[in-house]
């Protein structure tokens, strides 16, 4: 009889390992979180992937080093099966080999080689010493040197403290160190803990003895206030904030935003920069979001400190996605895009926001659609002169001089104030909440400039207070709030902020321009709303990102909903990549959404004009509902119809028949594969299921009408049909048998079909209490193949 993965690697590949020298403690199990269901209101993890890596120890007592990954497979399967992934497996885990065995045979990739070698016996596989060889040639490291030291230093708070791709980043980062190469670049997307990356990194570098004094330099009041926590945190009292009273000269790590450190493009000389800080003051100097400000005057910081290690970090993938139109907003993304990989080198690691949605580090993303009339059209000097049109500062009706000729699209709510479109656009946002959760749902609306961000405010709590006084419900103090960078602003932003992150009774509806795009922390954020356009592809996506953090607790969120409503999300579209060759970084390059924009053009050089109440007739539409997938490394944006019709195809492809779904859906290896091989992988599916509102079907069931029309049977009509279906076969038992047979089948409403693969099942009360595990014992068949058996008749 065959073994599977889990019987083949206890009985085959354990034992040949161990007697190549691979100790338990070398054998290291990565163990992702899976995605997250809501069953009966409630969050539930599904079970992750867990990864296999080989490590070497070089130090005595310090933690392995990871040099390999390891897939075990059943032992009836071609060893080399999926090793034609290896090379994802490498990048993801930053490791020079891969290997996949049956127990009997095994197949290796590796970069010293560059090809497959198949069919080896695992009596013959590499121990210990010789991938240590293996790995120093091929990274050109010595390992025993004191210059690697930092690559072998344990975590702060142990291996528990990070997850798999921030250690694959931090070694890929350390190695690239360590062969001298003093610039680096880390791309990961927003909320994969950049921050604890820096930190992690420094701490190794610290423990090593190759730390001296480090800047960790930011664009924004709050990132700085969030990077200083978190360092402060592993390194106490010796971090500290830079402030324009006191440089803190004297501490080992120096917290400052470009602004204290005076080297932003609006100042004329680094002043405060050049007075406190001599040429080589650092040692480590890590820029984060260095894809933000791309190159302005603070690039004195990095010409300054030329012999000092220079870290980048980015959310904006290496290859943007963006639309063949906005050429100008492109071109800016080119050049920061440029200068980053001109100045860093390409990213020693990449971690993609489709990776983190598959992994289940990041929220799953539904896209709701709309389109506003009239922005399909323009608005004519004409059409404002037969309306009521006035100077939203003086209330003086404007004069025929201030009107331009037209104003398309994206001038409204810039040039041309225009109030039934804000209503309209709002009134439809507060009924899709009403629609999806609840009006008290934590959500940002990107608006156009500040004045828009302070309509929309009003607007929304308008909307808010009509629905309170309309359903006699209390109304909860601060639901929508301004949040932007306005200096006049009271309370100002950094103060909202907290409440907005924090508090469940208030601060639901934040409008802002960009001053919440990135490195603000909202966990439980769930909706990221466009009533801007857009043109620049890393500044959607840094939008986007605010709203991919899984929720605090983490797994609490599953998904949020991004609303668009002037089409930004068609830069979810076509590959644009930099080729642009910038020989210096002294040219300053801005992004087309720059924070210093975000209050300082409420007058530009014609009059802003406002159009009142009641003077167009604005109607909103839908154009469907899409999901966020990875394909081919990049992110792709698929209407949900469409993605129904390529999964189906997909499925089938992979189970052409019900029979096979159901014999691939009982075995957890073989389920695992199937979920990632689909379209969008497992993310995408549960979020097809919350769509259907399928929320109590096993995803099987889900799967089995996508691809064979099948009518889905929720959980519960599974577990109690079991018993009456399945007569004949119980009555082959003893009745204590059967009894612990039925109360396992009743498991599978809690939460499907990994309710009966948890290593905890017979410890269940209900099976207890039926007779437990004993009573499965002594027959013909082993425990584990009636619990099999059980699985499959569950789904017949």
């Amino acid at each position: 009889m065959a073994r599977d993965e889990k019987q083949t690697r206890i009985e085959l590949i354990n034992p040949a390992l161990h007697e190549s020298g691979w100790t338990d403690a070398l054998i290291r199990e990565e163990r992702t979180p899976g995605g997250t269901d809501i069953i009966d209101g409630k969050p539930r993890k599904r079970k992750g992937r867990t990864d296999y890596l080989l490590c070497i120890s070089v130090i005595e007592g310090k933690p392995p080093l990871a040099v390999a990954v390891l897939e075990a497979k059943a032992d009836d399967k071609l060893p080399s099966l999926g090793i034609q992934q290896a090379k994802d497996y490498m990048k993801k885990f930053d490791v020079p080999f891969v290997f996949t065995t049956n127990g009997n045979l095994y197949a290796e990739y590796a970069d010293d080689t560059g090809c497959i070698r198949d069919a080896l016996s695992l009596t013959t596989f590499p121990n210990p010493e010789e991938l240590k060889n293996r790995y120093e040639n091929i990274k050109k490291i010595q390992l025993e040197s004191e210059i690697a030291k930092s690559l072998l230093m344990p975590y702060k708070g142990g291996e528990a403290a990070r997850y798999y791709f921030q250690d694959a980043a931090i070694r890929a980062t350390l190695e690239k160190i360590i062969k001298g190469d003093k610039r680096v670049l880390l791309s990961l997307a927003t909320g994969t803990g950049k921050t604890i990356i820096a930190v992690q990194l420094l701490y190794k570098l610290a423990q090593a003895g190759k730390l001296r004094r480090a800047l960790f330099v930011c664009d924004r009041d709050e990132l700085r206030t969030q990077g200083n926590n978190k360092l402060h945190a592993v390194f106490g009292d010796n971090v500290q904030i830079v402030t324009t009273q006191d440089p803190q000269r004297n501490a080992r790590i120096l917290v400052a935003s470009y602004q204290t450190l005076n080297v932003t493009d609006e100042d004329d000389k680094p002043i405060f920069w050049k007075d406190n800080y001599p040429p080589n003051f650092f040692s480590h100097i890590i820029i984060d979001e260095c894809h933000r400000s791309a190159w302005g005057k603070w690039s004195v910081i990095l010409i300054d400190n030329p012999d000092a290690v220079h870290i980048g970090l980015t959310a904006t993938p290496r290859i943007v996605v963006g639309g063949k139109k906005d050429a100008d907003a492109r071109k800016k993304d080119e050049k920061i895009t440029a200068h980053n990989l001109e100045y860093f080198g390409e990213p020693v690691y990449e971690y993609s926001m489709g990776a983190g949605q598959d992994d289940g580090y990041l929220a799953t993303c539904e896209v709701i659609r709309r389109t506003v009339d009239l922005d399909k059209r323009e608005i004519t000097r004409e059409d404002i002169e037969k309306r009521s049109a006035i100077d939203p500062f003086t209330g003086k009706k404007i004069r025929p001089e201030d009107i331009e000729e037209e104003y398309k699209a994206k001038d409204y709510e810039v040039k041309l104030m225009l109030d039934d479109r804000v209503n309209a656009m709002c009134e439809d946002l507060f009924q899709h909440l009403l629609d999806t959760g609840g009006q008290h749902q934590k959500t940002i609306i990107f608006c156009a400039r500040d004045h828009h961000a302070n309509q929309v405010m009003i607007a929304m709590n308008n909307i808010y207070e009509k629905w309170c006084q309309e359903n006699n419900r209390t109304r909860k103090e601060w639901y929508a709030f301004q949040c932007t960078g306005n200096p006049d602003l009271r309370p100002s932003a950094d103060k909202l902020i907290p409440d907005f992150r924090g508090s469940k009774n208030s601060h639901f509806i934040a409008t802002t321009v960009d001053l919440l795009s990135t490195g603000v922390d909202i966990p439980n954020l769930n909706n990221v709303v466009f009533f801007r356009y857009l043109e620049s592809p890393i500044s959607f996506y840094q939008m986007v990102g605010r709203g991919t953090r899984t929720g605090e607790p983490r797994g609490s969120k599953p998904m949020f909903r991004l609303y668009d409503y002037t089409n930004a999300t068609r830069l979810f579209g076509e590959d644009f990549i930099s080729r642009a060759k910038p020989s210096k970084p002294e040219e300053p390059v801005e992004g087309a959404e720059s924070p210093k924009h975000e209050y300082g053009e409420d007058r530009p050089k014609r009059k802003i004009i406002r159009v009142g109440e009641q003077q167009f007739i604005v109607q909103i539409d839908g154009e469907g509902c899409s999901i966020l997938c990875e394909e081919d490394g990049k992110d792709v944006l698929v209407p949900v119809e469409e993605y129904k019709q390529r999964l189906a195809e997909k499925l089938v492809d992979e189970a052409p028949s019900i029979d096979e779904l159901r014999n691939t859906w009982v075995t957890p290896e073989e389920r695992s594969k199937l979920l990632v091989n689909l379209p969008g992988g497992e993310g995408a599916v549960r979020l097809i299921r919350e769509l259907e509102d399928e929320q109590e079907c096993d995803l099987f069931d889900v799967l089995a009408e996508l691809g064979f029309g099948l009518v889905p049977k929720s959980r519960g009509e599974r577990a109690a049909a079991f018993s009456y279906k399945n007569k004949r076969w119980l009555r082959e038992f003893p009745e204590r048998t059967c009894k612990v047979l039925v109360s396992i089948a009743r498991q599978f409403e809690k939460g499907g079909i990994e309710e009966l693969e948890t290593t905890k099942l017979f410890d269940e009360a209900e099976i207890v209490a039926s007779g437990g595990f004993e009573s499965l014992t002594g027959l013909p068949a082993q425990p584990q193949d009636l619990v099999q058996e059980t699985k499959v008749r569950l789904l017949a």
